[in-house]
């Protein structure tokens, strides 16, 4: 159709000319309803084209309803955290984050009206306002939402987060303290709390699952330790007790026989009574709280000199590195640390100066090893009673003019030795 034809009815949808001069287009739905395009066009070849465009969509079963995307971003959030089975940490988290981070910037816009060039701007902002990690992790959220409303409930057409490595965290590398400082902040806290440093340090047990521990979760003629609640405290101070952090986190966590004596004296002195008493109480027996033991987690941390910033969890990081240093595999991290992840575990798979010095010693024995190994065969080869080797294919040699290789030694192991 040509543009002298501007008020003509198609066969499929329609364009007229405006008194602004400017043109409409239409075409009917495959709802039955009239569809004019959002934007007027300069030219009667744009709005053609888009009719057609339109009419392409609908052939190849590609047409969209345009008013599906028309949710609130804000509703369709909060909806989206509501329908997923997640932990009260996790959700509070998302909860934070969409407070103070996206609904802000997006709350009032619909689904359909945020486009990437939108999180571009809004991501900018954010770094410039806050720290990386929570960016990532508010845009990890973001892209999460806008991939339900693409591939599950089909609301628009494309992801509008679709900046690479955006959602990738760096955080800092976590101390990892010594012996000596584990042992240090285990006396400065005090006899009621010090199997709880120990445990955090020695046994990877987060303090979640240290607060819902009790005397029949301790066997202490095997040495066991069993992981099969938590309770974690929300930053309103209520506990919300349940499952570990993931199925993984259920287990049987064995500690360390140099801890007998002080799991003895706890159980004896400072441990609810009955079975079912938590093995962590304050003195008026109350489980303990995150603020006040807070306060005397730092003042330790203080007394003994450790750096600013080193966190209670950070024993539990330390555990885990000592524990790969001590020959675990990654999979024995994995199930004493309760994780369900490789890459979860791959974290504490530190090498400190001292471990790449034990591992450079052990690699100069190892070759040493091998070296003495070897000259011993080459020594008998020789012939170590002062005879000359037999002349080529003299008595039972291989050809090689050094006669038979020595019993139980092949090629291969000669090879390897030299």
């Amino acid at each position: 159709m040509s543009g002298n034809n501007k008020g003509e009815r198609r066969r499929f949808g329609n364009v007229r000319k405006l008194p602004s001069g400017r043109y409409q287009a239409r075409y009917l739905g495959p709802d039955g309803l009239m569809r004019p395009a959002p934007d007027t066009f300069e030219t009667w070849d744009d709005a053609d084209d888009w009719v057609a465009l339109k009419k392409a969509e609908i052939r190849g079963g590609h047409w969209r309803d345009p008013d599906t995307g028309a949710v609130n971003f804000e509703k369709y959030a909060l909806k989206w955290i509501e329908e997923r089975p997640l932990g009260a940490t996790t959700e509070e988290l998302y909860r934070r984050l969409l407070r103070l981070h996206l609904l802000p910037k997006f709350g009032e816009y619909d689904l359909d009206e945020i486009a990437a060039p939108d999180v571009r701007a809004w991501r900018a902002e954010r770094l410039r306002a806050t720290g990386a990690t929570t960016v990532a992790k508010s845009y990890r959220l973001l892209k999460a939402v806008f991939q339900t409303a693409f591939e599950e409930d089909e609301l628009i057409d494309r992801n509008p987060c679709r900046i690479k490595g955006a959602g990738q965290e760096s955080p800092k590398e976590r101390p990892v303290a010594t012996v000596a400082q584990v042992d240090a902040l285990a006396d400065a806290m005090g006899p009621r709390w010090r199997l709880m440093v120990q445990l955090a340090a020695y046994c990877s047990l987060r303090p979640e699952e240290q607060a819902e521990l009790r005397r029949e979760d301790v066997d202490q003629t095997r040495r066991a330790l069993s992981i099969t609640e938590a309770s974690p405290e929300l930053t309103t101070g209520r506990r919300v007790t349940g499952a570990p952090k993931s199925a993984a986190g259920s287990r049987t966590v064995f500690y360390p026989a140099l801890l007998d004596a002080d799991v003895a004296l706890h159980m004896e002195l400072y441990a609810a009574k009955g079975d079912d008493g938590l093995l962590f109480v304050g003195e008026r027996g109350a489980p303990f709280r995150r603020s006040s033991f807070g306060r005397k987690w730092r003042k330790a941390c203080a007394k003994v000199g450790m750096r600013r910033g080193f966190r209670f969890y950070d024993l539990r990081h330390t555990g885990n590195t000592l524990a790969t240093q001590s020959g675990a595999t990654l999979k024995d991290v994995m199930v004493r640390a309760g994780q369900s992840t490789e890459k979860a575990a791959m974290i504490y798979q530190h090498s400190t100066e001292d471990q790449q010095r034990r591992v450079a010693q052990q690699l100069d024995k190892r070759v040493r090893a091998d070296r003495r190994g070897a000259e011993k065969p080459r020594a008998n080869r020789a012939g170590t009673t002062g005879r000359r080797s037999k002349p080529k294919g003299a008595g039972q040699g291989s050809g090689s003019g050094e006669g038979p290789a020595p019993t139980g030694t092949s090629g291969t192991d000669l090879a390897r030795g030299s």
